[in-house]
């Protein structure tokens, strides 16, 4: 007998945990951002009147086994003009009954919101994580992507979910790399131009390059399928807490005689640490960051944007090269690379010039709703 709960976050996080075990490559978010995520108090998504979520998690006998959440983006609706609801955080164990009781529930809570179809994951946003994994299941991913097992792609194509917008991750060793590849004519000529100014993202000007590299994400990204601008209080609310963690050397704010142009934000790949702690910062956690922060030699590059009226002008190669050199340097042996879709043809391009191997296999799952009764 399957219980279905609503609202329960601690059971949420650790349905997952139990689902995949501590022998799985699945790393679980921080506990505090899970919670702080789910609050809906405190995340900007409720609060400012951008959608409505709520978490499910499925017991057997007492003990969670899986989770999913149904949300519905307000804002993203009205912005694209569609009437869609959204699955994400789908983890469970490779169980039938389970599986389809959380579908159900996510399907139930969309369809008596009126939606007319559900797509996911969707972790709560577009520009949070996304999709569910089709490939690539024996290697580790670096912070800020999603891993699932085989099972979860075959109970939703099971229940009448269909694969589409497919996208890859990617590595690159940059023990290999070759950064020069970057530069054409174009990439040399800005990385020339004094009009252009350079700024790391250091704790001391945290905040306002934070609030300027936004500006360039919402620009920058305007044109993109399922983009909805974040809010300043969204932003900060996802990234904020990158002021622990970041790494002045490998991200960078690019200002073009005096305004934002350009970002590219990296970061220390954390999954490492994260899944050694199961997701819980106690006592030794302080110590076992020290440890992880001498070792680490694996990064993650989180996004990168370049204003419109700069597309095309060799900024994002040239950002791109100088991050791959900066990298180099600091001892970075690995940059990993989230998502990129099929469709975007100039950012899978500068991919394989810099010899980025793929890494994971993703493609969003996406089902047509009959009206709640």
């Amino acid at each position: 007998m399957i219980e279905i709960r609503e609202g329960d976050r601690k059971a949420a996080f650790d349905a997952a945990l139990t689902a995949y075990g501590d022998k799985s490559l699945y790393v679980p978010p921080l506990w505090s951002d899970f919670d702080r995520m789910f609050d809906p108090a405190k995340n900007p998504f409720v609060t400012e009147g951008h959608g409505r979520y709520t978490l499910f998690s499925a017991h057997r006998d007492g003990r969670p086994v899986g989770r999913i959440t149904a949300s519905i983006h307000d804002a993203s609706n009205r912005h694209h003009g569609t009437n869609n609801g959204a699955f994400g955080f789908f983890d469970c164990v490779d169980d039938t009954e389970v599986a389809d009781a959380l579908l159900h529930a996510a399907e139930r809570w969309v369809a008596e919101r009126g939606m007319s179809s559900i797509a996911g994951n969707f972790n709560l946003t577009a520009m949070q994580q996304i999709g569910v994994m089709t490939d690539g299941f024996d290697k580790a991913p670096f912070t800020d992507m999603t891993w699932s097992p085989p099972h979860i792609a075959r109970h939703l194509e099971r229940a009448g979910y269909t694969a589409t917008f497919p996208m890859t991750t990617f590595e690159i060793s940059l023990d290999d790399a070759k950064p020069e590849k970057l530069l054409g004519d174009k990439q040399r000529g800005i990385l020339a131009d004094p009009d252009f100014v350079w700024q790391p993202i250091s704790r001391s000007a945290f905040k306002t390059r934070l609030e300027d590299a936004r500006i360039i994400l919402n620009d920058g990204f305007a044109e993109n399928p399922m983009f909805v601008p974040p809010t300043a209080a969204e932003y900060l609310f996802q990234a904020g807490d990158m002021m622990w963690i970041i790494d002045k050397r490998i991200s960078t704010v690019v200002y073009h005689r005096g305004r934002p142009a350009g970002a590219i934000i990296a970061i220390p790949d954390l999954n490492p640490l994260v899944k050694s702690i199961r997701g819980k910062i106690g006592l030794s956690a302080p110590f076992r960051f020290l440890q992880h922060r001498i070792s680490n030699t694996r990064a993650v590059l989180i996004y990168q944007s370049v204003c419109r009226d700069l597309h095309n002008r060799g900024l994002n190669g040239a950002m791109l090269y100088r991050t791959a050199q900066a990298l180099k340097n600091a001892g970075y042996h690995s940059l990993g690379g989230t998502w990129i879709a099929d469709i975007n043809g100039p950012s899978l391009r500068q991919a394989e010039k810099i010899a980025a191997k793929p890494l994971h296999r993703l493609h969003l799952f996406t089902k047509t709703l009959k009206a709640a009764a």
